[in-house]
């Protein structure tokens, strides 16, 4: 049986236990284990790349960052990584974590949709969206281990149909604030699902701005 490193593993702690159990709550089964999956492989990506990193923000970063996509917890003009990353932040400080470590969480999720950005930063907002870029696009699907890979997924399994099963979940938690896509790369889930839709345009904006040169 495939074991996930220790090094890599789940904080024992009263806070990760807290955030699993919220999270576990809050989520659907789809997005729980995309997110736990998400923490392994960012924590297995710090390790790879010698970084020194607290397990226990990088375990809030991973499992909030797709509470956004949750009714309840998306609202109407922000985007799904900003409500994630208020949610993260909020459920931080009730738990006595530092402004300042809650902040680095915040960032974590806010940027997580942003690439060539976050490689650059804090290792817990470099890590967190290293998970997701392994577990959603598999850009570095070649940088694990077939055993790496394989013990995560067995703990924490992908869906039969995951590709399109996540693009589902993103689309049913936009769906109904589509301005908030402008910009990044959800517009193109809006797009797959929707045909007709028509994102907003960068230069369309600047050419009808009020200014007359």
């Amino acid at each position: 049986m495939r074991e996930i490193t220790e090094a890599a593993a789940i904080p024992d702690s009263k806070l990760a236990r807290a955030i699993t159990d919220y999270i576990r709550d809050t989520e659907t089964e789809l997005l729980f284990n995309h997110s736990s999956r998400v923490y392994h492989f960012g924590a297995l990506a710090g390790i790879r790349r010698g970084l020194k990193f607290d397990r226990e923000l990088l375990y809030a970063g991973a499992m909030f960052h797709d509470i956004g996509l949750m009714p309840g917890h998306g609202s109407k003009h922000e985007r799904f990584e900003v409500d994630g990353a208020h949610a993260a932040r909020d459920f931080l400080r009730s738990h006595g974590i530092s402004e300042a470590d809650a902040y680095t969480v915040w960032t974590a999720i806010a940027l997580h949709t942003t690439p060539g950005v976050p490689q650059h930063m804090h290792p817990v907002v470099a890590l967190v969206t290293a998970g997701v870029e392994l577990d959603v696009l598999g850009l570095t699907y070649k940088d694990y281990s077939d055993e790496e890979r394989e013990a995560v997924v067995m703990a924490f399994p992908r869906t039969p149909h995951f590709k399109d099963d996540i693009i589902q979940a993103f689309y049913d938690g936009i769906k109904h604030r589509p301005d908030t896509t402008f910009g990044n790369v959800k517009a193109d889930v809006i797009a797959d699902k929707e045909p007709h839709f028509h994102r907003g345009n960068f230069c369309s904006v600047i050419r009808g701005s009020h200014w007359h040169g």
